[in-house]
Parts: C-alpha cells; structure tokens; sequence
C-alpha cells in the first residue's frame, strides 16, 4: 500500500526512491510486524484472559505442564494479525505471489481459530476432528497450488540441494506435491508448539532464511549467477518473510518461558503454511527439510511412536512429539528449548550454504 502511495512521489523527491527497493521495504516490514506485535500484543493477551480463553493442559503429559493450565492460548491472532497488516501496508500488491501467500496463511488460521475455539471454548475435547482438520487443509493448500500452477504456469521442477543445475520435473505430480508441502509445514510446526517458544525460535530462523532465499531467486543476475533456479516476481515475497520474521520476534517476546500467552493452532498452522508456501515457491521445497528440521523431527517422531505402538506395541520414545521425550528423561524445560533453537540456527547457515555448495 505504501509502495503505491510514496514511491510515485519520486518524481518530486529522490527520497522516496527507497520505496522500490525490495530490501528496504523488507526491512521495514519487519520493524512494522515487530513494533505492531508490542502495541496490540498485551491488549490481545488482557482479552484472552477475560474472556477465560486458556490452554487445556492434557493429564496423561508431563507433570510440570499441569501449572500451565488457564494461561491464555490462541495468541497467534497476535501474529495473523500483525503480519497481515504489515504485508499490505509493505509488499508490492499487485504481485501474485503475495495474495497466494496470504491466502494461504489466512485460510489455515481460521482453521487453526476453528479447532482452538472448538477446545478452549466449546470445551469439545480434541478440538476439530482430525480428518475435517486434514481435509480443511488440503483444500485451503489445493487452490492456492492450482492458482500457482495454472494461472502464474509456474516450473514444475523442483530443486536438489547440494546438486549443480539438478532439477527433477514432477509434471501432472507438482500439485499433489506442493499440496503435501503446504499441508505438511503446517501440521509439523502445529507439533513443535509444545513448549514456551520452542515452535516460534526456528520458526524466526526458518523465515529468515526464506527471506533470503526469495530475494536471490527473485534476482535474475543472482540467481544465474549461483545457479539457482530464476522465479520471476519471487522476490517481493522476501518482504513477507521479513513481516514473518517481525511478528515471530513480537510473539516471542510474550511467549519466551515462562510464557504468557500460547501460539495455539491459529499462530502455529498459519506459519507453517506460510513456510510451506515459501519453499513451493520459490522452488526450494526439498530443502525446507533442511531448514525446518526441527519441524520434520517432531514430526517424524509422532509417526514413529504411532507406527511402532501400532505394529509392535512398543513405545519408541517416552512420549511424542520428541520434546516431551525428553522432558520426560528430566530435562529442564528452557534447555531442551534453547538447546533446539541451536540446531536450527546450525540447520539454517547449512541451508545457505548450498548456495555455493553444489
């Protein structure tokens, strides 16, 4: 929005010339995001409270998180909220990219608010049912790829990191494939938020690093010259990340142990579609596995438990998602926290070097 108002005015001031630079805008997207989140954020909190909206603590998980019961849940309508405001005050809006990314971020957050109001409100235990939950995604993730795949007639090809030029054309398989991606970021760094800010700290470095990324790809000369595949128009995108990576650094502020208010489904499934979409694209979705490890080892760990409990009837771990595991071995909370926004640093520099190593 602001692009459209003050970048015209170049014509009688240099100064707001700054105005068509990507960078600059995305780093401004980012301070909005930040300062917004410390304005509505304790206003947003104080309602949640009022209104009695607070986590339901689950009985048969460990001991130490029955003192959380009541603390207000569903902040992530701080994130959502802050996030989209930035973005239209910040991004260039006749991009497409940009719509379908808040498309998709909007539609998983209302299934996320759905499911939150369904347990902390209506009191209905387990929330939404899981298939509605899976099939409510996929649609939301399915007209977002369609409008990519068909209306932008985006490469089908996906990337391999760590290979020169390797490319693997999915052809009439890209669709299901980015659905898969959007859907599984989503689900995955819905598991990770289990405890105060272990989700949000890789989620600040997964942003991050999708910042960069959008930038290079969208680059025409950087992009030929590192050897990544070009996406036209993919580089406004990096103002959305850096909106992702200011409302992920607000929220943190409020949910760093211990915390005051939880990121609930309507933060954590909203981000992680975000994420999804970011990897699809700008054609780096095999390495989001790489940046979002924390993501896929929570996520895994659930399939190994469900997997080995099913055929075996033997438990893998203590207890799933993996950071309840080592809760349970006695692991103090803030350390299995800071000791995962570690790796995830680690993973996010390995994810940049691919860019030179190939």
């Amino acid at each position: 929005m602001l692009y459209y108002f003050l970048y015209p005015l170049a014509k009688y001031h240099t100064v707001f010339n700054v105005f068509q630079y990507i960078t600059f805008r995305t780093i401004y997207a980012a301070i909005t995001a930040l300062i917004l989140s410390f304005l509505v954020g304790p206003y947003l909190i104080e309602r949640l409270k009022s209104m009695n909206v607070g986590e339901v603590v689950r009985k048969d998980g460990p001991p130490n998180h029955l003192g959380k019961e009541g603390t207000p849940t569903m902040g992530g309508a701080i994130i959502l909220l802050v996030l989209v405001v930035s973005v239209l005050l910040w991004a260039n809006l006749a991009n497409p990219y940009v719509w379908a990314l808040l498309f998709v971020t909007i539609g998983m957050g209302v299934i996320g608010f759905i499911d939150d109001y369904s347990k902390v409100i209506t009191r209905k235990k387990g929330g939404m049912k899981g298939r509605t939950k899976f099939l409510a995604q996929a649609a939301v993730a399915s007209a977002a790829t369609l409008y990519i795949y068909y209306y932008l007639n985006v490469d089908t090809s996906i990337t391999i990191p760590f290979l020169k030029d390797a490319r693997l054309d999915l052809k009439m398989f890209y669709v299901p494939f980015a659905v898969c991606v959007m859907v599984g970021a989503s689900n995955a760094v819905n598991l990770t938020d289990g405890l105060d800010g272990l989700a949000i700290g890789p989620m600040i470095m997964a942003a991050a690093t999708y910042m960069l990324l959008a930038y290079l790809v969208g680059h025409v000369k950087i992009a030929n010259y590192l050897h990544v595949m070009y996406v036209p128009r993919a580089g406004e995108l990096a103002v959305f990340a850096g909106a992702m990576v200011g409302a992920s650094l607000g929220f943190l502020w409020f949910n760093t142990y211990p915390a005051q208010v939880f990121m609930g489904d309507v933060g954590s499934l909203s981000l992680g579609g975000a994420l999804g979409t970011l990897a699809v694209i700008t054609k780096n979705e095999v390495l989001l596995l790489l940046v979002g490890g924390i993501f896929v080892l929570e996520a895994l760990s659930v399939i190994v438990q469900v997997a080995s409990f099913k055929l075996t009837g033997k438990r893998v771990f203590a207890m799933a998602p993996i950071h309840h595991h080592y809760e349970l071995k006695g692991w103090p909370e803030p350390k299995i926290i800071v000791r995962f926004w570690i790796i995830s640093i680690i993973l996010a520099l390995m994810a940049i070097s691919t860019l030179k190593i190939r």
